[in-house]
């Protein structure tokens, strides 16, 4: 699991970003994003992927871009 948080309080911002690769029931591979503002629930959306180095690769190219837009 990846989780990574972008905080500004100068903006009164403070969020994450987690990303999981879960194998799902129908052998294939689940990339699982959770994202929100810290302290609060958020919000959840599950990519279905046909293997695992997809999936992989989806959550890299997903980090990269949330690293890029300030997230560390």
């Amino acid at each position: 699991m990846t989780l990574i948080h972008r905080r500004d309080p100068t903006r009164n911002m403070a969020r994450f970003y987690a990303m999981s690769v879960q194998a799902d029931l129908l052998a294939g591979w689940t990339l699982v994003r959770e994202w929100g503002r810290i302290g609060r629930p958020g919000r959840v959306r599950l990519d279905p992927h046909p293997d695992l180095t997809d999936a992989e690769t989806a959550a890299r190219r997903l980090e990269a871009s949330k690293r890029r837009r300030g997230y560390g």
